[in-house]
């Protein structure tokens, strides 16, 4: 969540970049940068950046999951070993 507090222009970012460095390091948030008094760029700690990739990955997995266990659910899937052999034979693999 952007805190509103936290939109800030270009040319204050650049002026005084490493207190929003600090900022940024110490809230983990990011940073909206405006040019004109238009939002035009998040800024973000690296690291804060990569924790939020991961949550958004795990948050992927878990819908594919459960999509994928509604899917069984209505008959739609196959068991593993089933779908193993079918796989098996198509592609040629011997046992």
């Amino acid at each position: 969540m952007i805190n509103l507090d936290d939109i800030q222009s270009l040319t204050d970012f650049k002026r005084n970049t490493a207190k929003y460095l600090k900022k940024m390091k110490r809230s983990k948030g990011p940073v909206v940068l405006t040019v004109n008094g238009r939002a035009e760029i998040v800024v973000q700690d690296a690291k804060a950046y990569q924790e939020m990739l991961e949550r958004v990955e795990r948050a992927e997995t878990a819908a594919a999951l459960r999509q994928g266990i509604n899917e069984f659910e209505r008959g739609e899937g196959r068991p593993a070993r089933e779908a193993l052999e079918r796989l098996r034979r198509k592609h040629g693999i011997s046992r």
